[in-house]
């Protein structure tokens, strides 16, 4: 029986376009350990691994723990583009910078 947090990484892996295999191989898991936790209730997920597999599908690891919570909301893809943007160098930091300043203009 699937858990929360399976129904999620399942339902965000399908419209990220990735294959099982292809976020296993993404996030650097086995496809049996995602399968399980897309498919079981897993009790105990790694929680570096859960963060790894948030980080492909562009939210955090909070929007899988939050039960409450059944599509990513705006605070988790907020704190996944910052966490994102932190690991940009300086020219592409420089980039986002214009790109959000034309933005702003019109």
């Amino acid at each position: 029986m699937s858990s929360q947090l399976g129904i999620k990484i399942n339902r965000l892996r399908k419209e990220k376009g990735f294959t099982l295999e292809s976020l296993a191989k993404a996030a650097n898991v086995s496809k049996s350990y995602l399968w399980e936790l897309e498919n079981r209730e897993v009790k105990n997920p790694s929680a570096q691994r859960l963060a790894i597999i948030a980080a492909q599908l562009g939210v955090t690891a909070d929007y899988f723990l939050d039960d409450d919570t059944s599509q990513p909301e705006e605070k988790h893809l907020d704190d996944a583009f910052f966490r994102n943007y932190k690991n940009l160098g300086a020219q592409e930091k420089d980039q986002l910078r214009k790109i959000l300043e034309t933005f702003k203009k019109s």
